[in-house]
């Protein structure tokens, strides 16, 4: 890897913890921490993606800065000092989660409910949760016209999930707007930009141009939004009505790594399998070629291997055609 000017990049010193550390200058604080072993918290963050800076879960206090800086997105520099587990950063930290955990369902993301043991949080001090919106009210809203709290209860994002197609729903009561699925539909992979943020504060939300369903906006069904959304606001809808049945379970699903066989490109796929039927497929982060993304085929062009052809008429026989010898056999 070179920089900008075409030379190669320098190693430079840390202080992280305490402990002095090298880097290339081309990493992150948080590349460097994570080679390390220490563990920051992330929700909004993905290797395949530029960093937003949006969710704040992942912010470290580093010696002279005025505000604690985000570790996916600033780079190493020659003799920084970074405390990732100081008390500034424990508290900003504890508030974040709690923020989100009280107003967005966040019962299938992982590791929140460790966070919130681990850093102390309690998002139920903000009372109980505001009644939900009706279907479509969110969309219904207006920049710059927001409702006084009435101080009893947390606001919150809770709405009817919205279903207007087979191949995968958009849960939002999940959505913590981390722009990670803009990010994948937009500039960064697909450049559909089928999606974007509305609304302002708290009333922001992702949405298709003019809140349309999706069959009738840009989206090209990639799923690669599924791939990157860290909530399950994005979610397979063969994975959502196993869900709402309550017979998904991950423990036992089993994951086979195959190739997409729909074109020449060959895109690794990774079919997770449960009670003898695909649930959903996948493609590897760190595949050279696909990094996680798929079209519409190589994601939700896989009901055919379990459909049902009990009920079809056995094929018919050529009586003409010859009986195949020992070599055809």
């Amino acid at each position: 890897m070179r920089t900008r000017t075409g030379a190669p990049p320098r190693t430079v010193e840390l202080e992280l913890n305490g402990e002095t550390v090298e880097a290339r200058e081309d990493m992150t604080i948080l590349d460097v921490t994570r080679r390390e072993g220490i563990e920051i918290p992330t929700m909004c963050w993905e290797r395949t993606l530029t960093p937003v800076n949006a969710c704040r879960v992942c912010v470290v206090e580093v010696k002279g800065s005025r505000v604690l800086v985000p570790s996916c997105a600033r780079k190493v520099e020659e003799g920084m000092e970074v405390q990732t587990h100081s008390d500034r950063v424990n508290l900003s930290r504890k508030m974040v989660i709690e923020f989100l955990a009280s107003s967005v369902d966040l019962s299938v993301m992982p590791n929140v409910a460790r966070w919130i043991e681990e850093d102390g949080a309690d998002p139920e001090r903000y009372g109980p949760p505001a009644p939900p919106f009706e279907a479509g009210e969110r969309d219904r809203l207006r920049a710059g016209h927001h409702e006084t709290p009435d101080g009893e209860h947390a606001a919150t994002v809770h709405q009817p999930t919205k279903v207007d197609n087979e191949l995968y729903v958009r849960d939002y009561a999940k959505c913590i707007l981390c722009y990670k699925c803009v990010e994948g539909c937009g500039t960064d992979w697909q450049n559909t930009f089928a999606i974007a943020v509305a609304g302002r504060g708290f009333d922001a939300r992702i949405a298709t141009e003019y809140a349309n369903p999706l069959p009738d906006s840009a989206c090209v069904y990639c799923g690669n939004c599924i791939a990157v959304c860290p909530t399950g606001a994005l979610v397979f809808k063969s994975e959502f009505d196993r869900r709402a049945e309550g017979t998904w379970d991950e423990g036992r699903q089993t994951q086979t790594q195959t190739i997409c066989t729909y074109c020449g490109v060959g895109c690794n796929l990774e079919l997770h399998e449960q009670d003898n039927e695909i649930g959903k497929v996948t493609s590897p982060l760190d595949h050279s070629g696909t990094s996680g993304n798929l079209c519409i085929k190589g994601r939700f062009g896989f009901q055919f291997v379990q459909n049902d052809r009990s009920g079809l008429p056995a094929p018919l026989e050529d009586e003409n055609a010859p009986d195949a010898g020992p070599a055809d056999a």
